[in-house]
């Protein structure tokens, strides 16, 4: 299989995730599941994918479709890059096992389908529901609990983020 074709073959369905994730959990391997737009790939989006890679033996990433990050506010202007675009940019990562593109505004369906192992978001969210500093609250905590699975923060690396540096322009 070329180079190409095996990027493309790590972008999958929601039911091939959630086989995936169940096959590597008959092996007794853990399931790491993140999410996020990823629009601009950079140093912190790196870092902390391997990081959350590190956490556990499958690393799936469900990315927000087109629709759904124009939903979430970021600017008239985003996504920069559309899904396909992105999708292919992290499928391109070593440490990035599978993707997934998920239209709703929370991964929450795609963390009940793929029901990992840990669920991990950057040092902006928070395992906590009312926690002091009011970040958002990472979907699925609840639900991951029902079947042993965990969640975890991972911190941010400073100065990097889409939004900071599309400011720089």
């Amino acid at each position: 299989m070329n180079r190409l074709r095996h990027i493309q073959s790590k972008i999958i369905t929601l039911d091939e995730a959630a086989r995936k994730a169940e096959m590597a959990r008959l092996k007794n391997k853990k399931v790491v599941f993140t999410n996020g737009c990823f629009d601009l790939l950079h140093l912190g989006h790196v870092t902390y994918l391997a990081q959350a890679a590190s956490l556990g033996d499958l690393l799936i990433v469900a990315i927000n479709d087109d629709a759904s990050v124009r939903g979430l506010n970021k600017g008239a202007d985003r996504p920069i890059n559309p899904e396909q675009a992105r999708a292919m940019v992290l499928a391109a990562l070593g440490v990035v096992d599978y993707i997934v593109v998920f239209s709703e505004p929370t991964p929450l369906n795609a963390i009940e389908a793929i029901k990992p192992t840990s669920i991990v978001k950057g040092g902006d969210y928070s395992a906590e529901e009312n926690n002091p500093d009011n970040k958002q609250y990472i979907v699925g905590k609840k639900e991951a609990a029902a079947w042993g699975g965990t969640v975890q923060t991972i911190p941010l690396v400073d100065g990097y983020s889409t939004t900071s540096l599309l400011a720089k322009r």
